[in-house]
């Protein structure tokens, strides 16, 4: 899986385990700056695994393989490290921070990747960072009174997946690891959180989007889409492969499951 542009992301053999039951099995992949890629497949592919695996999730452990970002090895790193360093990951089932407000929590997580980025950076004031706050949730047709709610506290799930997107327009990440944040929207949601993450498309950000769903591929247009059967990738190639995917499934992978369509 090679890249046109200058690798950003670097996976090589990755084999991965949680408990005793081994998930990726082998799994090689290469992002380039600026390049969008899907990864699809069965549920229970190992896609959600690889998302979590990149990000540092203590439950799965690295049996072989690397992982490198941006020319620097990731797998032993800390997750806070690692999103130091221009990762992201936009959860399937965003969790609930009582007590730390909305604004509270992208203000601070602004500051500190603005600080990271440049040391000489000054601090942006409450008021400006609220303004810019707003600006956003407004494009993502978000209630401004969310921004005083604890994170997620009392919101819908098409209305995490927007903070979600929110929090990626507010950080702007190198790359995004986005893992099934379509799942549970209606179109009109959809289209918002598309509209988020093609705001966001440039040579200085890339994404690899986890889903099991054709539709989210019809409103962000991917440059590469890889098949994952078994924890590998056994199929890439360009957005018409997620159309054929469509009508065919996966049976000619030896998988009976069709690919979800709603």
């Amino acid at each position: 899986m090679t890249s046109k542009h200058s690798p950003l992301l670097s996976v090589r053999n990755l084999h991965v385990a949680a408990g005793k039951k081994e998930i990726l099995k082998g799994l090689s992949l290469t992002v380039g700056s600026g390049e969008i890629h899907a990864i699809m497949g069965p549920n229970g592919s190992g896609k959600s695994t690889l998302s979590s695996t990149l990000m540092g999730h203590p439950a799965y452990v690295v049996t072989k393989g690397e992982a490198t970002f941006n020319g620097t090895s990731i797998l032993d790193l800390t997750p806070d490290a690692r999103a130091r360093l221009g990762l992201f990951l936009a959860f399937q089932y965003p969790r609930e921070l009582k007590g730390v407000s909305l604004r509270s929590f992208l203000h601070a997580a602004y500051e500190a990747q603005m600080k990271d980025r440049d040391p000489k950076h000054k601090k942006m004031s409450p008021l400006k960072f609220a303004g810019m706050l707003a600006e956003m949730m407004k494009l993502l047709e978000m209630d401004p009174a969310f921004a005083d709610r604890s994170v997620n506290e009392g919101f819908s799930g098409g209305e995490r997946k927007k903070a979600e997107v929110l929090q990626l327009n507010i950080l702007r990440p190198k790359l995004a690891l986005l893992d099934e944040t379509d799942s549970g929207l209606d179109v009109d949601a959809l289209k918002i959180v598309a509209d988020g993450v093609n705001r966001m498309r440039g040579p200085l950000f890339s994404a690899i989007i986890v889903t099991h769903y054709a539709r989210l591929l019809e409103y962000i247009v991917p440059d590469h889409v890889h098949v994952m059967i078994r924890g590998k990738i056994v199929e890439s190639g360009g957005a018409a492969l997620a159309h054929r995917l469509e009508k065919e499934g996966y049976a000619k992978y030896g998988v009976k499951e069709r690919i979800a369509l709603e």
